[in-house]
């Protein structure tokens, strides 16, 4: 039986006040539990406006009608607007995806500021982010983070070395095909090995999903809050739909990762390079 992961990530305010309730009732329309990977801190999104000099993310705005689907607030947080607090403004949410019975996971403090900036940033800074992180999710849920998936699917060797340090059973940082052990810090991956619905729209993801149905290796669909939570809600209950025809069993990426035997699997250093949809270089 082939095996599916729903990594949900929640990047912004609107996604988490607004998308995050919708993406919920979805999967418990299927009685499936999902991986929520939670920003914590400031949604500083308007400094994106900052990379539109960058050809292939203004692109990949337009092909995706970025302001429409974030819409006019959000773009504007950071900059012209006080940037809101993400997961710490909202505890109850985030206690609630655990006692519903999904895994609640580590995404970013800072989420601008770590896919716009973490190249330049120190390993002081980059320290202290997951400081901020990992002690916000601690202090709304009581334990320790068992995992955390980079801002864009963005990394260097610094990040990976500090991200070993921090108590986490598993990564899931890169858009590789099947899970390895990272050789910077030894922990486990289990990559984003799917295509989402900004990269290949909806049909693209359908597509994926069948082609990768007789797979033996777990497939993992990275999925927003801020996209499928909104306008493509009902396009996500069609793919869970087509998923679930498919004969895929749904499990939670720590599941996955705890039946996952690291011996036998590669061990291998940080590689990076543009995939198809993707304004920036991600760790594949």
């Amino acid at each position: 039986m082939p095996v599916l992961a729903l990594k949900v990530d929640v990047d912004t305010y609107q996604g988490m006040r607004d998308g995050l309730p919708r993406v919920v009732r979805v999967l418990e329309r299927f009685n499936v539990a999902g991986s929520f990977f939670i920003s914590f801190g400031p949604d500083r999104s308007g400094l994106a406006v900052l990379q539109l000099v960058r050809p292939r993310f203004l692109a990949k705005m337009i092909r995706t009608n970025a302001p429409g689907m974030y819409g006019l607030k959000t773009a504007l947080y950071g900059t012209l607007l006080k940037a809101p607090m993400i997961g710490v403004r909202f505890p109850d949410a985030v206690r609630d995806l655990a006692v519903r019975g999904h895994e609640v996971a580590c995404h970013a403090w800072d989420h601008r500021l770590w896919q716009d900036w973490l190249f330049l940033m120190s390993t002081r800074a980059i320290t202290a982010w997951f400081d901020k992180m990992t002690g916000a999710y601690g202090r709304i849920l009581g334990t320790v983070p068992a995992s955390f998936g980079a801002p864009g699917w963005c990394l260097d060797n610094r990040a990976l070395s500090v991200a070993g340090t921090c108590g986490f059973s598993y990564l899931s940082c890169s858009r590789a095909a099947e899970p390895f052990v990272w050789a910077e810090n030894g922990l486990l991956e289990v990559p984003s090995n799917l295509p989402c619905i900004e990269e290949v729209g909806v049909d693209g993801v359908m597509e994926a999903l069948g082609e990768r149905s007789r797979e033996i290796i777990p497939q993992v669909l990275p999925v927003h809050a801020e996209v499928e939570g909104t306008v493509y809600e009902k396009d996500f209950e069609r793919i869970v739909t087509r998923a679930l025809s498919l004969g895929y069993e749904v499990r939670t990426l720590g599941d996955i990762a705890a039946r996952l035997d690291t011996t036998l699997l590669a061990r291998r250093p940080l590689r990076r390079d543009y995939i198809h949809g993707r304004a920036f270089r991600c760790a594949v």
